[in-house]
């Protein structure tokens, strides 16, 4: 595999996408404006410049990461490559298997619909249902 070309400094935004923590720069831009990216333990904003050694900490699927960047890239390149460009804190690795734990053994979301479209068996019997039953308006 080739490398990535790196630069000293980089937007915080293109770096997010460089590092494939966000599909698109605006994805990227707009996690930093709702306040869910932080620098160094302060709130960012999308051009902020980063540098080797920051520590960039990000709300994602309620759960806070913490990475440490490592390099800087404008490129957008293959996952390991990607992956490169920056450290994730034991902490942090703590947290998200933490939360993947709760997760898996979470009950089914499904289970808990109480109301909802009916199968197509209680489907057949509410039609078996309305074509038998009587009325006394029918006289």
């Amino acid at each position: 595999m080739t490398e990535l070309p790196l630069t000293d400094r980089l937007r915080l935004d293109k770096w997010l996408w460089a590092a494939r923590f966000y599909k698109t720069r605006a994805l990227a831009a707009d996690e930093v404006d709702k306040g869910r990216v932080r620098v160094n333990g302060q709130p960012a904003k999308p051009a902020r410049e980063l540098k080797a050694g920051d520590l960039v900490e990000m709300r994602q699927d309620q759960v806070w990461r913490c990475v440490a960047v490592v390099a800087l890239s404008a490129v957008r390149g293959p996952a390991p490559l990607a992956q490169g460009l920056y450290t994730e804190t034991a902490e942090s690795l703590a947290n998200r298997a933490k939360a993947a734990e709760t997760r898996r053994l979470a009950a089914e979301p499904a289970q808990a619909i109480a109301q909802g479209r009916p199968t197509k068996r209680e489907g057949r019997e509410l039609r078996s249902w309305q074509r038998w039953s009587a009325s006394l308006d029918d006289d």
